[in-house]
């Protein structure tokens, strides 16, 4: 599991997404999103400016993302 440490109060999927490395730039990871291959506490997330919080799972590819505070 990759984990991501939050600077502020949240973070917005798409660069979660780049951030964990899992997408190479901003326009992958909304195709990524938008074709439904990215899940956000087990629902499929279409919306790559969701935002995220403490202790969000987002699950891509075989891998997941925890958000941390």
């Amino acid at each position: 599991m990759i984990k991501i440490i939050l600077r502020d109060e949240y973070i917005k999927l798409g660069q979660a997404l780049k951030a964990a490395g899992l997408a190479d730039s901003g326009v992958d990871a909304k195709i990524e999103i938008q074709t439904g291959n990215v899940k956000v506490n087990g629902q499929v997330e279409m919306q790559r400016g969701k935002k995220l919080y403490d202790k969000d799972i987002v699950s891509f590819r075989g891998e997941e993302i925890m958000i941390v505070k």
